[in-house]
């Protein structure tokens, strides 16, 4: 069977014209006839070329892979216990699901407290405003992604640095403004920020205190680009520091584009080269400036280099590391490298888990690892958290989150029509009834709590749900803190994914019951 999916995505807006009769090594109609529109992949390429690369709508809509992984964490199961008590007194009244700790640290030297073990991946359009306000409310880490400053109409440049961003100034107030104590949000540079000074304009003129560096470039590896129509748009970009292509100052150029020749105009995200020098060269300078935290985002790559970022972390005393596993993201990712590019989450994890393992016998000091990829609910959560355990200690939570904000905001502005969608009419006709959870807030933030946008309280509220269900989850397997989380919390469900994962399949406990007994 093939795992790929088909040529038609509503991620492109493209269908198969014969969906049930298809050819799965391809991914085409088993019949190309010559009376079909195009209304594949092939036929959208056909008429807008490198163009149908990448998902439609990508300003108003997120993406994520469509393949179906041979493993995932639905391929296993939450293996409960019934005797005893871990992290908590065995004692039935404290013994409760909502006594189970989830809160947690992050920072070496400059620690701050989160109220969950999540961290809200980088993000810098759609409904960002809540995206950050709501990770403030729920007391957790949120990431401003890369290129933020591109969109910043008011940007200001000098000797190519950038001096003045009143929109990254925005987005970093929309989390402190319901700053409590937990939390932070970081701000995400790729190679092309650091280019234009992003972060060391951010530390201090800013005070951004968490700063987080991307390896690879745009969504997880790929090289990033946008098409820019006009010549003047083409030459703006180029003046800040980035890579168009073709050269829009050369003059054969500028005579080709009026006369509408030649290949339309591009912003390619630089792919960094780094190493281990310009590294520890840069994380010193940034802790110079006074950033408090230095974190790595890192995506599935290639094992050795997955060790590389591991030893560098190490020897840097790193304070957070995400690695991003296969299915791409919120991002204008190539719909194909969504698919086909990278390590799938389950296969990643259990490669970090043998990684830092080794480490750890061979006396590194183990920076603190997060893991996305895909993770929506309180179930594929505590998966992640016993697959990766005791290493991987924290979940990043994207899509799902941004999915939140934005289905917050959208019921919020029909409340304000008189239009309540029929299925949320039985709670009540207002903000305070509907949204379950304002009273939450009204106890952190008192009457402040009533001026909330739906969108941030949305999110709220989605983390609120998670948290719970990961509350529960432990309380199930008598586990009452997060480090009290292990590789015996999951079972296998089939013996793919107990070879993939080393986690026991139900044949492997078969086999050791004799000496059980």
């Amino acid at each position: 069977m093939s795992y790929s999916p088909s040529l038609g995505s509503t991620v492109t807006n493209t269908r198969m014209r014969t969906p049930g009769k298809l050819s799965p090594f391809s991914g085409m109609c088993s019949v190309c006839t010559a009376d079909c529109i195009g209304s594949c992949e092939i036929g959208y390429s056909a008429v807008r070329g490198e163009e149908a690369l990448y998902p439609v709508g990508a300003d108003k809509s997120q993406f994520a892979s469509e393949k179906n992984y041979p493993v995932d964490f639905s391929h296993f199961n939450i293996n409960g216990h019934v005797f005893d008590a871990s992290g908590i007194e065995a004692d039935t009244y404290k013994a409760t699901f909502p006594n189970a700790d989830i809160n947690t640290i992050v920072g070496l030297e400059n620690p701050i407290k989160l109220k969950a073990p999540f961290i809200l991946p980088a993000m810098a359009k759609l409904n960002w405003p809540d995206y950050y306000a709501g990770a403030a409310l729920s007391g957790i880490m949120v990431v401003i992604g890369e290129d933020a400053v591109v969109k910043d109409t008011e940007l200001q440049m000098k000797d190519n640095k950038v001096i003045r961003s009143p929109f990254l100034d925005k987005m970093l107030n929309s989390f402190r403004k319901y700053h409590h104590g937990y939390g932070d949000i970081v701000l995400q540079a790729n190679v092309d920020d650091e280019h234009i000074g992003v972060l060391d304009y951010a530390i201090k003129e800013l005070g951004a205190t968490t700063v987080e560096l991307k390896f690879g470039q745009a969504a997880k590896g790929i090289q990033g680009m946008g098409f820019v129509y006009k010549l003047e748009d083409a030459f703006e970009f180029q003046k800040k520091g980035y890579l168009i292509i073709p050269d829009p100052s050369d003059p054969i150029i500028q005579e080709k584009h009026k006369k509408g020749i030649g290949i339309h105009f591009q912003r390619i995200g630089k792919l960094p080269m780094w190493n281990e020098e310009i590294l520890a060269d840069r994380i010193a300078q940034l802790r110079s400036l006074g950033a408090k935290r230095i974190l790595f985002k890192m995506a599935a790559f290639d094992p050795g280099d997955m060790i590389r970022v591991l030893k560098i972390a190490s020897r840097n005393k790193i304070d957070l590391v995400t690695f991003d596993g296969a299915g791409g993201g919120s991002g204008n990712s190539p719909c194909k490298m969504m698919n086909e590019w990278s390590l799938p989450p389950v296969y990643m994890e259990s490669i970090l888990y043998d990684i830092l393992n080794e480490m750890k016998v061979k006396g590194y000091a183990l920076p603190k690892v997060a893991a996305a990829g895909g993770f929506a609910m309180e179930d594929q959560i505590f998966k992640g958290l016993s697959l990766g355990s005791p290493y991987v200690s924290m979940i990043a939570i994207g899509r799902a989150a941004m999915a939140a904000a934005m289905a917050g905001k959208k019921v919020g502005e029909l409340i304000a029509k008189g239009e309540i969608p029929k299925d949320l009419q039985k709670y009540g006709e207002n903000i305070k009834d509907i949204y379950r959870d304002v009273r939450m807030l009204r106890d952190i933030y008192g009457s402040e709590a009533d001026n909330i946008s739906p969108g941030a309280i949305g999110l709220y509220s989605y983390i609120n749900r998670v948290s719970t269900g990961l509350r529960q989850m432990m309380a199930l397997n008598r586990k009452f803190a997060l480090d009290k989380i292990d590789r015996n919390d999951i079972i296998a469900l089939t013996k793919e994914a107990g070879e993939v994962s080393g986690i026991s399949t139900v044949m492997d406990y078969r086999k050791r019951i004799r000496e059980m007994v």
